[in-house]
């Protein structure tokens, strides 16, 4: 398999299971994070993209995209789509695999979690208030401004960029995740909703798969708009 493949897989394994491991943390029961609420969230969060910016490098994907937005915001710059599967395709399966594991560790607090909301929620995200148009946009938006600023990180010292890029997550999560819970990552939303709709997780309830395009499609629009704007410097 190519290194590309290994390295995506990876780290959006190791991004998913602490991010959304922090998540279950804080939202299944009688967990010792139980109700340690959104600051928890978003700082995990954002120290799970870090670390899976040096899983990523370390086992084969030097460019540790780890999202689909950025990979379709360079895939538009640069008019080169020959490795769009490859990325694409170790993410996915690295969010479902890091998905795997959050259940595995947190599978006696599943068994007896009764909220089914709560348990949706450390797989995939859904809308504080559903509104199709400005649900989209919120997810569109607040991508766009991650490539925009992920675009600006080049001209900085080498080794500083994962920690850039954890600080970026961190401040989209507390400043703009309030309206759809930030999924601003194909990836990061599809793969453990598949999860959550196949494992056998005791009152789960439905998968909403009515609301899976909008942090799919949406992060997507952003991505391209971002990758516009970038080229407008």
């Amino acid at each position: 398999m190519s290194s590309i493949f290994i390295g995506e897989l990876a780290g959006t394994a190791t991004l998913l299971y602490l991010g959304n491991g922090v998540v279950a943390n804080v939202l299944l029961k009688n967990t010792k994070g139980n109700n340690t609420g959104l600051l928890a969230i978003a700082a995990c969060w954002a120290f799970a993209v870090t670390m899976g910016i040096f899983v990523s490098t370390y086992f084969g994907s030097s460019a540790a995209h780890l999202n689909p937005i950025v990979t379709i915001a360079g895939c538009v710059k640069s008019g080169d789509w020959a490795l769009f599967p490859t990325f694409i395709g170790g993410q996915l399966v690295g969010a479902m695999v890091g998905q795997l594991l959050v259940w595995i560790h947190y599978k006696p607090h599943y068994d007896i979690t009764e909220d089914a909301g709560a348990i949706k929620a450390s797989f995939c995200t859904d809308p504080a208030i559903p509104n199709t148009l400005f649900n989209f946009i919120s997810e569109a938006f607040a991508s766009a401004l991650a490539i925009v600023a992920l675009g600006t990180f080049s001209s900085v010292e080498h080794g500083l960029g994962p920690f850039l890029v954890g600080i970026l997550v961190w401040a989209v999560g507390l400043g703009l995740g309030g309206t759809t819970g930030y999924a601003i990552n194909p990836a990061r939303d599809l793969g453990p909703r598949i999860m959550h709709a196949i494992l056998p997780i005791p009152n789960k309830g439905s998968s909403d798969w009515s609301y899976a395009w909008i942090p799919v499609l949406g992060p997507a629009a952003g991505a391209v708009l971002g990758a516009f704007i970038l080229t407008l410097n």
